[in-house]
């Protein structure tokens, strides 16, 4: 379909004006309305917390006052309580990396983009649900807890904005995983938009609140990306399952199959419905879109959570510590006996390891627990997370690291013993201590946070079906156990937090590895980076290999993961030389700063919990 122009259109020459104007001018007019000085004031409905020393740094002049500007003074960047350290952390990514005028961060890619909007609308929801907008402050409470209604509008223009500036043209033909973090990200938004609605509907009398209106837009966009990634699921092979990518050898992953559950009963819980025939097509495509209607709660929606789950949790996709490996690739070997058949079954694993793997899946086990009432769920989230907090050389029974073993001969200092996804109880990807991530691997730590402070949040009401009853008693008991569970976890993620602030430079960007400052010498220490396990690919941050096993050849070539927008800029081996490990390889970026903030809010969203 050719683009319109005004002649097409027949408008009066003073109507001579691209669509890119009219957005602009919203998102100016938006954004000055949020620093208004005319918006009232809210209070906390809690107070400062133990996790962080308390400190007034947020009390102070300049732009906080407007909504412009929440960074800390120097001195104060590792202090304050969990919720001022957050805003912060938010404050200066969207300061440093966001382009307001063109509604995106500039250097980051298509999918990382669409993560960092994820953790935007998930750290609204918070700073929303952490504020009684019935309560005026008292006089002089910290400028950031005091304003959150300004915080709230500006990072809303800010996904607004992005909500053009995101090239949803290229990314409907990407891999299928880039396809999913779309969905997830507007379904976040629409969840918060959802939530802090109520909440103002609530205390002010107001009949709606302007993000309303964004609603069906995000959803035709969930929409659309759900329908497209669906046609990932392959069931000629290893019995089902989610390929990863149409342009490589099928290669089903883990991250790929748990965001197609994931997003899946999130549609079903969350979507509110779509009427819109867009795209741009004339005609009814069997690998498109659909154009009919699409209602809330459609049954096809939790069916495929519940088959993408089943295949899943059959497909032996785990190593002996319990965690996700990448995936599977399929030999395609002739049968003995069946010459005119291939052999397709998953049976070439690759045991690499990501943080990401490992995480993305707790949203969906919480959202199916919330569909089907089935507690089972429930507990394969809590096993996998005792897993993870393992792999990290923390032991949950004694709530400390694990004592570690130094041979005597060695004279040099050590990083700890790796346990399969980190040390020193902090969550590590292998690349970290090497100083070698890729733009994909600097996003992962930060997206299994954001979904273990998803899983980890109270129990939401189990939605009941027409005729069904729920045992109250017990329901009640399931709460507590979940809450108990969880709890068992604050001392882990606060030492990640911790450590993750450790990380923040004078102007509080955060970097990758954060478990640099437990290695004073860290250019000389023995074991010096993670381990790769044997038969792992670390394709994330190296490459996907041009071989019979993984590629094409020549078409994979062309289309290299790591080439296109849709792919990461691949990792480089950090210098020695640097005297901040952080500044080593690709340094601080938009990605390391989303780390820090989703952490940050785990660590929040936890202490909710017990609270």
């Amino acid at each position: 379909m050719g683009k319109l122009t005004p002649r097409s259109l027949r408008l009066p020459s003073r109507w001579h004006f691209q669509w890119r104007d009219a957005v602009i001018l919203l998102l100016v007019i938006l954004i000055c309305a949020s620093y208004s000085t005319s918006i009232p004031e809210f209070a906390p409905k809690i107070g400062s917390d133990d996790l962080f020393k308390t400190n007034t740094a947020f009390d102070h002049e300049g732009g906080a006052d407007h909504g412009t500007n929440l960074t800390t003074v120097p001195e104060g960047k590792k202090n304050g309580n969990t919720l001022e350290a957050l805003v912060n952390a938010v404050d200066v990514m969207q300061v440093n990396y966001f382009q307001v005028w063109a509604g995106l961060w500039p250097t980051a890619i298509d999918w990382t983009s669409a993560v960092v909007a994820t953790h935007i609308a998930a750290v609204m929801s918070t700073v929303s649900s952490a504020t009684d907008f019935t309560i005026q402050p008292a006089y002089g409470a910290p400028t950031m807890i005091s304003r959150p209604k300004a915080l709230i509008n500006r990072f809303m223009s800010h996904l607004m904005g992005f909500y053009f500036g995101q090239d949803s043209l290229t990314l409907r033909s990407e891999a299928y995983d880039d396809m999913l973090w779309v969905v997830l990200e507007w379904l976040e938004a629409i969840k918060f938009v959802d939530t802090h609605s109520t909440q103002l509907s609530y205390a002010e009398g107001l009949p709606s609140w302007y993000g309303e209106e964004w609603v069906p837009g995000f959803a035709h966009r969930a929409r659309i990306f759900w329908d497209l990634a669906s046609g990932g699921w392959d069931a000629s092979a290893c019995g089902g399952g989610m390929v990863w990518s149409p342009y490589l050898l099928p290669y089903k992953n883990a991250i790929t199959n748990q965001l197609f559950i994931t997003a899946s009963i999130s549609m079903y819980l969350n979507f509110p419905g779509d009427d819109n025939e867009s795209p741009f097509i004339a005609r009814e495509s069997s690998s498109g879109p659909s154009r009919a209607p699409v209602g809330r709660k459609d049954p096809k929606f939790l069916d495929a959570a519940i088959a993408g789950y089943e295949w899943l949790a059959s497909s032996n996709m785990r190593n002996a510590k319990g965690l996700f490996i990448d995936g599977f690739h399929i030999s395609h070997n002739r049968h003995h006996g069946h010459p005119g058949e291939r052999h397709m079954q998953c049976d070439i694993r690759n045991e690499m390891v990501y943080s990401y793997n490992q995480g993305v899946l707790l949203s969906g086990q919480l959202g199916l627990w919330e569909a089907t009432g089935s507690r089972g769920y429930l507990e394969d989230g809590h096993a996998l997370i005792s897993s993870v907090i393992n792999a990290t050389g923390f032991n949950l029974d004694s709530q400390s690291v694990y004592t570690e073993a130094v041979s005597n001969n060695s004279t040099r200092p050590r990083l700890g013993t790796w346990h399969g996804i980190g040390r020193n109880g902090i969550l590590e990807e292998a690349c970290d201590a090497y100083g070698s991530c890729g733009q994909d691997a600097q996003t992962f730590k930060g997206i299994f946070f954001h979904h273990f402070a998803q899983f980890c949040q109270p129990l939401p009401p189990y939605v009941v079906k027409p005729g069904e009853t729920v045992d109250v008693a017990t329901f009640e008991k399931l709460k507590e156990w979940h809450v108990q569970k969880c709890s068992g976890y604050r001392a882990w993620v606060k030492r990640n937090a911790e450590a993750a602030r450790e990380t923040l430079d004078e102007s509080g960007k955060a970097g990758m590895w954060w478990g640099a400052h437990l290695a004073a010498a860290w250019g000389t220490t023995e074991g010096a980076g993670g381990e790769i396990p044997e038969g792992g690919v670390d394709y994330r941050n190296l490459g996907v290999p041009r071989d019979g096993v993984w590629s094409y050849g020549r078409q994979a070539k062309e289309r290299e993961v790591y080439g296109g927008k849709a792919g990461a800029v691949r990792g480089t081996k950090g210098r020695r030389s640097e005297k901040d490990a952080n500044d080593r390889g690709r340094g601080r970026t938009v990605e390391t700063q989303a780390g820090v903030v989703a952490v940050l809010r785990a660590a929040w969203e936890i202490r909710e919990v017990e609270s």
